[in-house]
């Protein structure tokens, strides 16, 4: 497809993100030639000079030891400040309302501890059927230890009969149906299966009005689309960093709590001395004053080596801007839609779930292959192209502004298309 292959370059050529790809290790082939990478939703490739903090941190440890805490530049002691500027901007949050921190996992029980408060009227939360596990099993484990049942406490929103998506007013309808009784309404920014991307002021304007709290997980949608998370009002919001932030696998995930809370100390939260009064928190006190701010939920002082390299990740995605990389972004995507359809004009083998509207999805196209979609998914992975395969049909596949080019769009278009019609 000519055509295809003079648009590709042509978008390579005026890509003004083009010289951040230089910046990434590309993993090489048997060949030596680099892969394709377009697994960005499950990690983000490593950034070359993150190398740069990790050594500075190496150093200081080596040349200082425990004064490497106090010692400038980038003291220990709060180093965690050191990627709240690139966090707030990613994120849309002010400074204190968001940190680096823990996991997931362990951000959305904390946070559940203090916003999912369960009454005898109020105690269910809704979230999206098929949710990530992450979220399924924290919330029924939460629902249990109040002393509910996961069948009673937990309202999924599920797609229409014979969709793949969920549609916005179905999910409005649900939070003002079971708004007597929902105490939380926890969703992802985007469903990590389908790729759609939730209008996250909406769902928490209702479940406000509902009068319940609104939550979200951002493992997909951070880094990943520009948030306001601040100007929308949400509650809370946890992610990880690994994918479309680039910071490595299993690094520290991340938190926002909105400042409305930052000094409410009548929420109950299970507290570290971290997130102590940091003027007092050497005195070792009895009673626990919590922080101002996301900062009163830490639990203890953060893994400096693994913070380091996610520092410089997330000062390289501030650098290059939000919107700056959202604009690449919705090119990508749909310049992967054109090259998907091109091959399969009658989606008769590949049958793309995502939403097809810009504001309704991020870098993620979910490629649904009901027959063989794993022998699929294993012909690429040959050919030299790195995907990401979701049971039971589903190649994800995320092209990421910051390292991945168009002409390399083109190329999954030319190895899909010869793949598909290979037996033919």
């Amino acid at each position: 497809m000519p055509k295809l292959l003079d648009k590709a370059n042509y978008l390579d050529k005026h890509d003004p993100l083009q010289a951040y790809r230089k910046q990434f290790h590309i993993p090489l082939d048997e060949k030596g030639s680099p892969k394709i990478y377009f697994c960005g939703n499950s990690l983000g490739l490593q950034p070359k000079e993150a190398t740069l903090y990790l050594d500075e941190a190496l150093h200081k440890w080596k040349t200082q030891a425990v004064e490497g805490h106090f010692n400038e530049p980038a003291p220990w002691l709060s180093y965690h400040k050191q990627l709240k500027a690139s966090l707030a901007h990613i994120t849309g949050s002010l400074t204190e309302e968001v940190v680096s921190m823990n996991n997931l996992s362990s951000n959305l029980h904390l946070m559940m501890v203090s916003f999912y408060r369960p009454s005898p009227q109020r105690y269910k939360i809704m979230l999206e059927a098929g949710a990530f596990p992450s979220d399924q099993y924290a919330v029924e484990s939460q629902v249990r230890y109040h002393g509910y049942t996961p069948e009673d406490a937990i309202i999924e929103v599920t797609p229409n009969a014979g969709e793949e998506t969920l549609r916005l007013d179905d999910i409005l309808q649900k939070i003002q149906e079971h708004s007597h009784e929902l105490a939380l309404v926890l969703f992802p920014g985007v469903q990590y299966y389908s790729g759609q991307y939730l209008d996250i002021q909406k769902i928490t304007e209702a479940a406000h009005l509902a009068g319940a709290y609104a939550g979200f997980d951002l493992a997909h949608t951070v880094g990943n689309i520009p948030l306001e998370l601040h100007k929308w009002n949400v509650d809370f919001a946890v992610w990880c960093s690994y994918k479309y932030l680039n910071s490595g696998p299993g690094n520290n995930g991340g938190a926002f709590v909105h400042e409305r809370y930052a000094a409410a100390k009548e929420l109950p939260r299970f507290a570290g001395w971290w997130g102590h009064q940091e003027e007092e928190r050497f005195q070792m006190k009895k009673g626990f004053k919590p922080m101002y701010g996301v900062d009163g939920w830490q639990l203890s002082n953060v893994n400096i080596l693994s913070t380091s390299v996610q520092r410089y990740a997330l000062e390289m995605i501030a650098e290059a801007g939000m919107h700056n990389l959202r604009q690449k972004s919705i090119s990508l995507t749909a310049f992967l839609e054109e090259c998907i359809q091109a091959a399969d004009p009658q989606s008769q083998h590949v049958h793309i779930i995502t939403p097809a509207a810009p504001e309704e999805r991020g870098c993620q196209l979910s490629l649904s292959v009901p027959h063989e979609g794993k022998k699929l998914f294993e012909r690429l992975t040959e050919a030299g192209i790195v995907t990401d395969w979701r049971e039971p049909r589903v190649i994800r596949v995320a092209p990421t502004p910051l390292y991945n080019t168009f002409r390399e769009v083109y190329r999954f278009y030319e190895i899909l298309n010869s793949t598909l019609y290979a037996s033919e």
